[in-house]
C-alpha cells in the first residue's frame, strides 16, 4: 500500500473498481454479454467481391429495460483478397487509426422479456457509429433465448455515403456503395 500513498487518484480508482466489482456480482447476472460475436461484411461491386470478418464483436444486453450496446475494433477484420486490400481498408477508407471502433447502442423497440425462453423477432433502434459518423438506425434481428443465453443473428446494409466513407473514382467499380453486414453472437448471462 505504500506505493499508492503518493498517488491519490490511483487509490480512488482502485477503491471504485473494488466496490463496483463487489456490487456487480449481484446484478451483473441479469445482463447478457458477449466478447466473441462474429461480424461479416461483403462488398459486391461490379469488378470485385470483397469479404472480411471479425470474431471480436463485444456487446451487452440489459433485458430489464431492453437496452443494448455493441462495439467492434475496426482493425480486427480479417479476410480480404490481399494484405494490401486490408491495409487500404484500414488506412484509406475506414481510417481505423482515427476512428478505431464502430458502435451500435440503443433500445429494443418491442416489449419482449428476453429472459423467457423463446424465439423473438426484434427491432433494435439506436445510434450506429461508423467512421466517426453517427446515424440513427432500426435494425431487425432474431433472438433465441434459452438456458441462460441469447443467440443473436442479424443482417443489414450500410451505405458508405451515410458515414462519409468516400470511394475514389479509380476504384469505384471495385467497392460497392452499399455494404452487406451479417452478425452472429451468443450472449451469456
Amino acid at each position: 500500500m505504500m506505493y499508492f500513498q503518493g498517488n491519490r487518484s490511483i487509490r480512488i480508482v482502485l477503491i471504485f473498481l473494488a466496490s463496483f466489482w463487489l456490487q456487480s456480482n449481484s446484478w451483473a447476472q441479469d445482463y447478457y454479454r458477449t466478447a466473441e460475436g462474429t461480424i461479416h461484411f461483403k462488398s459486391d461491386a461490379p469488378l470485385e467481391l470483397i469479404e472480411a470478418s471479425s470474431k471480436e464483436l463485444r456487446g451487452i444486453i440489459n433485458p430489464k429495460d431492453n437496452t443494448f450496446a455493441f462495439v467492434l475494433k475496426i482493425r480486427t477484420f480479417e479476410g480480404f483478397n490481399s494484405p494490401l486490400q486490408r491495409e487500404h481498408f484500414n488506412e484509406n477508407y475506414l481510417e481505423s487509426r482515427k476512428y478505431p471502433e464502430a458502435t451500435f447502442s440503443g433500445r429494443i423497440i418491442e416489449g419482449v422479456d428476453l429472459s423467457q425462453p423463446g424465439k423473438y423477432t426484434i427491432r433494435a433502434k439506436g445510434k450506429l457509429n461508423i467512421h466517426g459518423v453517427e446515424q440513427e438506425r432500426i435494425i431487425k434481428s432474431e433472438v433465441v433465448s434459452s438456458d441462460g443465453h441469447l443467440g443473436l443473428t442479424s443482417s443489414f446494409t450500410v451505405l458508405l455515403e451515410e458515414h462519409n466513407i468516400s470511394i475514389p473514382k479509380i476504384v469505384y467499380q471495385k467497392i460497392a456503395e452499399e455494404i452487406q453486414v451479417e452478425i452472429r453472437a451468443t450472449l451469456l448471462k
